[in-house]
């Protein structure tokens, strides 16, 4: 007997010009720090991330979706091209807002309004992700590769201040990582999980390969509670379980968390105990403590994304 499944023919897609948006293009920011945050965990990250560059070692840039949400685009894209970035890693959300700033300079729907319509995530062109990716897969290509490589060659008007587009277009690997059932684009009739599964798991090994670099480099988590700290253990284990069969170590770098949780003041050093609510957030014990102990460091910066990240490309570029 086989469980009974939602039918998804019966779904009524709409076009996005009929969606209220509640970001636009006014909400990128320009390049630009007015109030730079003082915190000398940031400056401590800076410059890791210079020791790291200047020794050609990668700096990773893991992020969650508020980060293009809150309009830093630019300043990722700024430092990619600079060549302080070597990698960025994100979730479907951050794809996907992504790719409607590209398309049409505006994106993040209003949950409170949509759901209660019943059209939450039910927007045509942004099903496009779903048949980019299919045929990226055909062709060899991961999710974050397959989808730049449309963005830069497609009618996307905004695709300067794509991530994935920049990505494609400076050859810097730019991963997306999925879990099914958590993007809108999975409600879709035209959803192909066993291509954007794969495409996903493409992305996964080349975010693996660049871990096994990560001697001497920096690890940034921006933003990312779940995806950044869990994909970013998995990594590491393969990486270091594959460096050890060759005598080598992956021991030697630095990571550091961007987020708002308040930890100022606490031993990041330690990881709470099982009975603290703090011991599940998952970048303290895997990106500040577990992963680090045999001979890392970690740093917390806390804020907003609009300060910190802006602070980090201004000591950044400014050297």
């Amino acid at each position: 007997m086989r469980y009974p499944k939602f039918d998804v023919s019966q779904l009524r897609l709409l076009p996005l010009a009929q969606r209220q948006n509640d970001m636009t293009m006014a909400e990128v920011a320009p390049l630009q720090c007015p109030e730079p945050l003082a915190s000398d965990n940031l400056a401590k990250v800076a410059d890791a991330v210079w020791t790291a560059r200047k020794q050609g070692a990668p700096v990773i840039l893991m992020m969650g979706a508020h980060v293009i949400k809150t309009g830093m685009s630019r300043f990722v894209i700024d430092l990619m091209e600079s060549g302080w970035i070597t990698h960025v890693a994100m979730n479907g959300a951050c794809a996907i807002h992504d790719f409607e700033l590209a398309l049409q300079g505006a994106t993040t729907e209003s949950v409170a309004r949509y759901i209660q319509e019943g059209q939450f995530g039910l927007w045509q062109e942004t099903g496009r992700i779903n048949d980019i990716v299919a045929a990226g897969v055909e062709s060899g290509l991961g999710f974050g590769q397959a989808l730049g490589q449309a963005l830069i060659s497609g009618d996307y008007p905004h695709n300067d201040i794509s991530i994935l587009a920049a990505g494609f277009r400076l050859q810097i690997p730019v991963t997306v990582h999925v879990a099914f059932g958590q993007d809108i684009i999975h409600e879709h009739p035209n959803f192909d999980a066993a291509a954007v599964g794969r495409a996903t798991y493409e992305d996964f090994l080349v975010f693996t390969q660049a871990v096994t670099h990560l001697e001497g480099g920096v690890l940034l988590n921006v933003g990312s509670a779940i995806m950044g700290p869990e994909v970013y253990l998995k990594a590491l284990a393969m990486a270091r379980n594959a460096a050890q069969q060759r005598q080598e170590d992956i021991r030697h770098f630095t990571t550091a968390v961007f987020d708002i949780q308040p930890l100022s003041g606490l031993d990041i050093s330690v990881e709470p105990g099982k009975d603290d609510p703090q011991y599940y957030h998952r970048y303290w014990k895997t990106i500040l403590v577990r992963t680090v102990r045999d001979g890392g460091e970690s740093y917390y910066v806390e804020g907003t994304h609009q300060r910190t990240i802006p602070t980090l490309w201004h000591v950044l570029t400014g050297r």
